[in-house]
């Protein structure tokens, strides 16, 4: 079980990856509507995982990696972005985030995606 972090501007997709997540077992420990909110509750909350949409009021999604990663160079960030946003996606990859789901996604995909930037700290962490 992982504690993850949520941040989308869409309520609807807030929860729609709620319910994705906690039926696969793990915990949301916060959920943000701003990228500024995201890097807060990234502090406070210390999460296994954040998933980050791109474009969010306030700070943008890259910004928000590009902050948490400052923040914690192992932080486990999946952005969760639009059709159309590749280029966007490459410079997060960049400022630190792990993979990227592109919406709208399958469940399995999204989970194993997840699973897979989880997996790679389990290694990390037992080095």
């Amino acid at each position: 079980m992982a504690r993850i972090l949520i941040s989308d501007d869409s309520a609807f997709m807030r929860m729609v990856l709620r319910r994705i997540l906690t039926e696969h077992g793990h915990e949301i420990v916060a959920e943000a509507a701003t990228g500024k909110e995201a890097v807060k509750f990234y502090k406070q909350f210390q999460p296994d995982l954040v998933t980050m949409d791109v474009t969010m009021p306030e700070m943008s999604g890259i910004e928000a990696v590009k902050l948490i990663h400052e923040e914690n160079c192992l932080a486990r960030i999946i952005m969760v972005t639009a059709v159309g946003q590749k280029e966007i996606v490459k410079v997060a990859l960049m400022e630190g985030a792990s993979d990227f789901v592109v919406k709208p996604f399958e469940e399995e995909q999204l989970v194993r995606i997840i699973e897979k930037a989880l997996e790679r700290e389990r290694v990390k962490s037992d080095d």
